[in-house]
C-alpha cells in the first residue's frame, strides 16, 4: 500500500479559513476521490499541535495500491483538473504546499 500525502504549511490569510476549507471540500475532493487507483482519500484540518510544530493547514493522503498506481495518478489529467483549484488556493495563503508519497509497513 503507497500513500501520496499532501502537506499545506504556513497560514491561511486572516478571514478567509471558511473559504479555504470549503473550497477544498467542493472543488478539490471530488478530484481526489476521481483519481485513477485511488482507494482511499482522506482530508484533515489540524486543530491543535505541538509547541514548534511546523504550521501545518491542511494534510491530504490518498491510498493507492502499488508504486505504479501512484505514477498512473499522478501523471492523470484528472490530477491536473485540481491544478487550478490549487493555485486559486495558494493565493490565500502564505506557505508552501509538499507531495511525500510513503509505503505502509503495518
Amino acid at each position: 500500500m503507497e500513500t501520496r500525502s499532501a502537506i499545506f504549511t504556513g497560514r491561511i490569510h486572516t478571514g478567509r479559513e471558511d473559504e479555504f476549507f470549503a473550497i477544498v471540500e467542493s472543488e478539490l475532493l471530488p478530484v481526489w476521490r476521481r483519481m485513477p487507483g485511488a482507494l482511499a482519500v482522506r482530508v484533515y484540518r489540524p486543530r491543535r499541535a505541538d509547541p514548534g510544530s511546523p504550521p501545518i493547514v491542511l494534510l491530504q493522503e490518498i491510498d493507492y495500491a502499488s508504486p505504479e498506481a501512484v505514477r498512473e495518478a499522478e501523471a492523470s489529467p484528472i490530477r491536473a483538473e485540481g491544478a487550478p483549484v490549487v493555485a486559486r488556493l495558494m493565493t490565500m495563503f502564505d506557505g508552501a504546499l509538499h507531495h511525500i508519497v510513503s509505503e505502509r509497513i503495518t
